[in-house]
């Protein structure tokens, strides 16, 4: 049974450099153990060898019985910098992703990193990464400085997407009111699924999966609480003019046909995914290898949850293989 890893992050070593030589947003420090650490606003990474090692990273994939891996940068991304600076950064990530992908292709797939706080440049850095790179599309993250992707500045952006059938892969970042969130690390325990939530129903509300329908939306940690909540949604819908302004359906009926990456490791929620989505709009997601991601814990939810045998070859690989073309 084919396993594809559509959720866990690299930072290529070219990109590390590039913010210790600076200058950047981000201050690089290093831990008692060697590791990169990166202090931006509302939160720090450690950048542990598997962030970092290709060769090391390939070889925990064979152990663990990974087929492929979806490479994505995460946080803080390149819109924390200068526009100049994040259309520099995006370009030196995505070639080393490029280079990866070619030297190691039965391993390794990407998405492109865009400078978002340039809308104009991630256009054509979209375009670059899909048509020159070969990139199935891009992650963006669920707020770009406190704008939302509903924004119409991102507009042209998403009419590209459309254009090339990209995967657009939404993942958390720090969200506005961060500041209520300082302790027990409730910023990526709560704040990152909120913000997935509220981008989610901001596209949706606004109209963006209904005018540009080929694009192909994919909601990390299964969307954060957007099963749960889409009855509330859908009655906002009916209760609400404002929320009637820009769609003809309720939301659920948009949302039904994004797709939902396991990074949240509780059978019962893959489960309400599965049945709110359906079994086809789920994607296997491991996290790694951050502090709270986990490939056994992906492997094991998988495992548990009430499934067909039919669903869990789907949301293992199946369903990521069509996404990105490799049927």
């Amino acid at each position: 049974m084919r396993t594809i890893d559509f959720h866990n992050h690299f930072y290529p070593p070219e990109y590390l450099e590039a913010l210790r030589v600076g200058p950047s947003a981000v201050r690089l420090t290093t831990d008692d153990e060697g590791n990169p650490c990166l202090h931006y606003p509302g939160d720090t990474n450690v950048a542990v060898r598997g962030h970092r090692d290709i060769a090391f990273r390939d070889e925990v994939l064979k152990r663990a019985r990974v087929d492929l891996q979806v490479l994505t940068l995460t946080t803080p991304g390149t819109h924390v910098e200068t526009p100049a600076r994040a259309r520099e950064l995006a370009c030196r990530v995505n070639d080393a992703f490029a280079t990866i992908v070619q030297e190691r292709p039965r391993r390794f797939a990407a998405l492109a990193t865009l400078p978002l706080n340039d809308p104009v440049a991630s256009t054509a850095e979209l375009e670059r990464a899909v048509r020159g790179l070969g990139f199935a599309g891009a992650m963006v993250f669920s707020n770009v400085n406190g704008v939302a992707l509903s924004d119409e500045r991102y507009w042209p952006l998403w009419e590209r997407a459309d254009a090339l059938g990209a995967v657009i892969h939404i993942h958390p970042t720090s969200p506005v009111g961060v500041e209520a969130m300082a302790e027990y690390w409730l910023m990526p325990l709560v704040g990152f699924p909120l913000d997935t939530t509220l981008a989610a129903a901001g596209l949706v509300f606004r109209g963006i999966p209904e005018r540009f329908p080929r694009i192909r939306w994919v909601l990390a940690h299964l969307g954060g609480a957007v099963p749960y909540l889409a009855e509330r949604l859908d009655r906002g819908f009916h209760a609400f003019r404002e929320c009637r302004a820009h769609i003809e359906r309720p939301p659920s009926e948009y949302l039904k046909g994004l797709y939902y990456d396991g990074v949240n490791f509780d059978a019962r929620a893959l489960r309400l995914a599965v049945d709110f989505a359906g079994a086809e709009h789920v994607l296997a997601g491991s996290d790694y290898p951050h502090q709270l991601g986990s490939i056994r814990g992906m492997r094991e939810s998988v495992a548990a949850a009430e499934l067909t045998e039919a669903e869990r070859r789907a949301i293992l690989g199946e369903n990521a293989a069509r996404l990105l073309g490799m049927e």
